[in-house]
């Protein structure tokens, strides 16, 4: 994997750690994931659209997709049944 160095003003800095923690992510995997996407599908991010070009709709749910894809590769298996009952978080016998 390379490295680069990219050069944004503070506001955009600033603005795009916020984004990430929003995400739970980092910067690095946010300019990772849009270089991914240029190179993917040939989009500059410039918003110009094509004849064929996705509609906001359509990239929202694709995106939406693409992160509970990404949510299930990475998290196999867990279910919200597998969560402990609230008293059987708070036993304290339980673990004598």
């Amino acid at each position: 994997m390379k490295n680069i160095t990219v050069s944004v003003d503070d506001d955009t800095y600033r603005q795009s750690r916020i984004r990430a923690a929003e995400l739970d992510t980092s910067v690095s995997a946010l300019v990772r994931s849009f270089l991914e996407r240029l190179v993917r599908d040939g989009s500059d991010g410039s918003g110009a659209r094509g004849s064929d070009a996705e509609t906001e709709d359509e990239r929202r749910g694709r995106l939406l997709d693409e992160v509970c894809e990404d949510i299930r590769a990475t998290r196999s298996g867990f279910r919200a049944a597998d969560n402990l009952s609230r008293e059987a978080l708070h036993d304290r016998h339980a673990v004598r």
